[in-house]
Formats: C-alpha cells, sequence, structure tokens
C-alpha cells in the first residue's frame, strides 16, 4: 500500500470513528456534559466537545472534496447540496450585516451560526463518509437502538423507583440543566428527562426509535430478537408519555401512520377498506367519548391540556406557547430580510443589544434570523429531503428517517427541535448515511419486507 493510501484509509478510519463516537453518544450529551462540569468545572467548554470533533471530521472531507474529483461530483450533483450551500451562505452573509449594524452581540451570533448550520455540516460530513465505505451504514440499527435502550430503561426507573431529583447527584441545577421539569409548576406532575437535556427534547428523541423499532417490526417472526424489540418499543411509549411532551406524541402518532401508509399495499386497502374504515370510526368514537367523560378531571386536564379549571398559575404553558407563537409571526413579518443568526431561538438570549426571542416554531426561527428568504430555503431543504427518503422508502433505513422527519417536523411547529443538538446531529447525520448509499425505488425492486426479514 503506497503512502499516499495508506493515509487516505487512516483518516477515513478516522472521520467513520469520529462519526460512530458522535452519534452514539449523543444521546447521553447533556448527562455527560454536566457531571463532567461539575467536577472539573467549564460547562460551555464541556458542551463542545462534539463541535470538535465534527470540525476535525470536516476539515478531512475539505480535503477529499479538494482532491477526489468523483467525491466532488456525488456531492455538488446533488441538488439538496446545493439548497444546504445556498441557505448556510445566506446565514453568513447575514452575520456579517448583523455584525456591522450591531444588532446582535458576537456570542449570541457564534451561538446562532452553530444552531443553525452545524447539523447541515454533519449532514454532508456523513454523506461524505457513507460515499467513501458503506461500514456504517450497514449497522444503523445499533447506532439508533444501542444508545435508545439505555435512555429508555432510565427513562423507566425515573418514573418509578428513583426521586425526581435524582440528577442533581450528577451536577444538575439552575447553573446548568435542571433536574426535572413539571407541568405547570406542580410537583405532582412531574416530567421526566432520562439522559436529554429537557422533557420535550426527550419525547422528540424518542420519535426516531419508535419509528426504526415499527419498521423493524412490521415482519414480526416470534424470534427473540423480535421479541425484545416490541418490548423496547412499549417502553420507548411509556417514557414518552412519561414526558408529557403533547407534540411527541402526536409527532410519533404521525410517524406511525407515515410507515403503515408505506407498508400497506393498495390491494390489502382495497380487500380490507370496511374493516379499516369501521376501526378508525371506533376509534374516533372511543377518543371523543373518553375526552368528554375525563374533561372534568383535574389528572386529564394538567396531562392532556396542561392546565387545570382551578389552577393557581397565572400563565398556562399554552398561554405561554401562544403568545411565543404570535411574537415569532410578528418578527417575521415585520422584518422579511431578517435580523441575523442568534436574534431568535435559544442563542438570541445572550443578545445585549434586543430582547430574547423564543417563538416556539423552528421555521418561525429560522424566518426571525434568516428573513423569508432563509425560511423558505430551509423549508425547501426538508421538503426535497423528505422526497428523497420517499424515493428510497422501501430501505428499513429510509423509512425509519421518512418517517420520524414528519413526527420531528411536526414537533418542530410547536417547538425548537433542531436547536438541539442531540437531535440534530442524530437525525441529519444518519439522513446523511442513507442517502448516500440506499438507491431510489426506481433503482430497487425488492419490497419492505424482504429487506427487513435480511437486515
Amino acid at each position: 500500500m503506497s503512502a499516499i493510501s495508506l493515509k487516505h484509509s487512516r483518516a477515513l478510519s478516522l472521520v467513520l470513528a469520529i462519526i460512530t463516537v458522535v452519534i452514539l453518544l449523543l444521546p447521553f450529551h447533556a448527562f455527560l456534559t454536566v457531571w463532567v462540569a461539575s467536577n472539573f468545572g467549564h460547562y460551555t467548554i464541556a458542551r463542545l466537545w462534539k463541535e470538535g470533533l465534527v470540525t476535525i471530521a470536516g476539515l478531512i472531507v475539505i480535503g477529499w472534496l479538494i482532491t477526489d474529483s468523483k467525491l466532488r461530483s456525488a456531492i455538488f450533483g446533488n441538488r439538496l447540496s446545493w439548497l444546504i450551500l445556498a441557505y448556510s451562505a445566506l446565514d453568513l452573509i447575514l452575520a456579517l450585516v448583523a455584525k456591522e449594524q450591531h444588532s446582535v452581540s458576537s456570542k449570541a451570533l457564534a451561538y446562532g451560526l452553530l444552531d443553525d448550520l452545524r447539523f447541515l455540516a454533519m449532514f454532508i460530513i456523513c454523506y461524505a463518509a457513507a460515499i467513501k465505505s458503506k461500514l456504517l451504514n450497514a449497522h444503523w440499527q445499533k447506532l439508533i437502538l444501542w444508545p435508545a435502550v439505555i435512555v429508555v430503561l432510565f427513562g423507566l426507573l425515573q418514573m418509578s423507583v428513583l426521586p425526581a431529583n435524582v440528577l442533581t447527584h450528577f451536577g444538575y441545577g439552575p447553573k446548568t440543566i435542571m433536574p426535572f421539569e413539571t407541568i405547570n409548576n406542580n410537583s405532582h406532575y412531574v416530567r421526566i428527562l432520562s439522559t436529554l437535556r429537557g422533557a420535550d427534547p426527550l419525547g422528540a428523541y424518542l420519535i426516531l426509535p419508535i419509528s426504526a423499532l415499527a419498521v423493524l417490526l412490521v415482519k414480526f417472526k416470534g424470534r427473540l430478537k423480535d421479541w425484545l424489540a416490541l418490548a423496547l418499543l412499549i417502553a420507548a411509549m411509556v417514557v414518552l408519555f412519561g414526558s408529557y411532551s403533547r407534540a411527541a406524541w402526536i409527532g410519533a402518532l404521525l410517524s406511525l401512520l407515515v410507515i403503515g401508509l408505506v407498508i400497506i399495499s393498495k390491494q390489502w386497502l382495497r380487500k380490507h377498506q370496511k374493516l379499516l374504515f369501521g376501526a378508525l370510526g371506533l376509534i374516533i368514537i372511543a377518543l371523543a367519548l373518553g375526552f368528554v367523560l375525563l374533561s372534568h378531571s383535574s389528572r386529564f386536564q394538567n396531562i392532556f391540556y396542561h392546565t387545570q379549571s382551578n389552577s393557581k398559575v397565572a400563565v398556562s404553558s399554552n398561554q405561554a406557547h401562544l403568545s411565543a407563537l404570535k411574537d415569532g409571526v410578528k418578527q417575521v413579518v415585520n422584518h422579511p430580510f431578517g435580523e441575523g443568526p442568534g436574534s431568535s431561538g435559544p442563542a438570541s438570549v445572550y443578545n445585549h443589544y434586543r430582547p430574547p426571542l423564543i417563538p416556539e416554531n423552528y421555521f418561525l426561527s429560522v424566518g426571525a434570523e434568516s428573513g423569508w428568504i432563509g425560511m423558505i430555503l430551509f423549508m425547501a431543504i426538508n421538503v426535497y429531503l423528505g422526497w428523497l427518503l420517499w424515493q428510497r422508502r422501501r430501505s428499513p433505513f429510509a423509512l425509519t428517517l421518512l418517517a420520524s422527519l414528519v413526527g420531528i417536523t411536526f414537533v418542530n411547529l410547536l417547538a425548537l427541535s433542531w436547536t438541539d443538538d442531540t437531535l440534530s446531529y442524530l437525525w441529519w447525520g444518519l439522513a446523511g448515511l442513507c442517502i448516500a448509499v440506499v438507491p431510489s425505488v426506481t433503482k430497487s425492486k425488492k419490497s419492505l419486507t424482504d429487506q427487513v426479514s435480511r437486515s
């Protein structure tokens, strides 16, 4: 082996190792960084461990793009890459404008750029690595499910035997991450975090493993691993319920509906049409009766409405959400060119020039920062990526990502899920691996169940 090829092989191994480490550790990122910072300090630096690794991988990929014409053609021959580049360039230009006009302070600007672009960089890195090697694609189930087992088990322990403040022993608190959340400050309704940075991020994250497990159970043969997958799916749904994240509940349901729509054949639908519509009708009637009969229950009101008729909280979470959405819409309408990265979302807390803006909608947050053009570009990225996954829907990997994208997109309409580094790095990294290697449906005639049975 020549010195050049040996060097290239080592670089590829390093990039694959970085991707693997980052993806496997991401679900424990919040827990590990708080724990490390509580012992050694430097919480902000500890939080950036993954950015350091991704930067190393990114520099190697840039080197490949300079020297490898085939990789260059593969990446720049994809419309999705150009959409990502256009959106990134716009964000960088608006950052320079905001800096020049002193509308966003330096720290907020840096955090804003990081929140906006890091997961797109992860997508490109994983896309390039998958073109170079299919090794990680062969283990996509393990990348998703192995960490999920620990997240779910710890979540079950939090719901059952562990005290609500157990995470305070690992450094959780007002200066890092609160050890638990409640519904409208009601201590009787504790929302668990597991190893994520919050109850809503936990709920959004669980949509991915729930989708993966549902896809893998499409062809249930009663084998031991099928029963284990079913048990993990049920446990994940229990933990999802314990997060009390209503947006994530609906997002998970939408993901499962997407999987059902893809795997059910037209012939089966025609044959069982009456049965299907009858079952849906019964479900709708049962849900309607349940809501009517339980609507006066304080427990039901807190869990599903996040408030109750005799609540002592001045402003409920629902009112806060609605107010935040109105603020986001007003900002986007009044500033069609955007105010620059860091002017909206979690990064805006560090902006000394203007009050923080948390729109509770990721797309509105993008619009507030990057204007109408930026919002349209980011929506185009999501739609086109969804289309590429749809073209590959016969693959269990692609179907898992397609279904979870639908669910997480719904959550993003009511939260800022892509600003959560755990979910954004994880999902977009896996998407890069999938899009690069999995053929479209026109190129692969194998059925989904055949591919599941071989996976």
